[in-house]
């Protein structure tokens, strides 16, 4: 039986399927990676500092910025569902609780970055790329320290929010934009197209 050019465009079931096992399992991958970045830190009150900042951005660098935003969503939800997947639980408290503490803000700000900054970055060579993640940056510490003003006072809010890990972000967002320039045919074969 001849097939015309519109039985062509239909999708196989089983690549459907390969295609959807394969983002599931990067979506799966993204939430442990994400939750090992959290649990490594180096304690501060009242933000410890960890390697979030690293994940969010080489998730969106090179995944995109619908991939990246599932694997924080359902970072999230796990949170939120009081699986202690954040960097201060279970001693800090967990889920929805943990949540609306001084770090919630800056949870807010990595969802944001995360498809701010992989939109952004699509396409770009290593300095479009960085200008994407200071953007995503950006939008981390605004975020961040507006939730936080709950928390501190005024005059302290630099100084525990922002200067602490400012140049460990930069640096951070240096290795992901150098991996790119290193490796990017391993980015191009994970990256979904969104």
């Amino acid at each position: 039986m001849e097939t015309g050019p519109l039985d062509r465009s239909i999708p196989h079931p089983t690549s459907t399927s390969a295609d959807y096992t394969r983002k599931l399992g990067i979506l799966i991958g993204g939430v442990v990676l994400m939750t090992i970045a959290a649990k490594t830190q180096i304690p501060f009150w009242p933000v410890p500092m960890t390697l979030h900042t690293l994940a969010v951005m080489a998730f969106a660098v090179a995944l995109g910025p619908v991939m990246a935003s599932a694997i924080f969503v359902a970072y999230l939800c796990a949170g939120a569902a009081g699986l202690p997947v954040f960097s201060g639980t279970p001693e800090r408290g967990i889920g929805l609780a943990y949540m609306v503490g001084p770090t919630g803000g800056y949870l807010l700000g990595f969802l944001i970055a995360s498809a701010l900054t992989g939109w952004m970055a699509r396409g770009r060579g290593i300095l479009g790329r960085g200008i994407a993640m200071l953007a995503g940056l950006a939008v981390v510490y605004a975020c961040g320290l507006a939730w936080l003003a709950q928390f501190a006072p005024a005059d302290k809010l630099i100084a525990a929010g922002l200067a602490p890990f400012l140049l460990g972000d930069l640096v951070k967002i240096a290795i992901v934009a150098i991996a790119g320039s290193v490796a990017p045919g391993l980015w191009r074969r994970l990256r979904n197209r969104d």
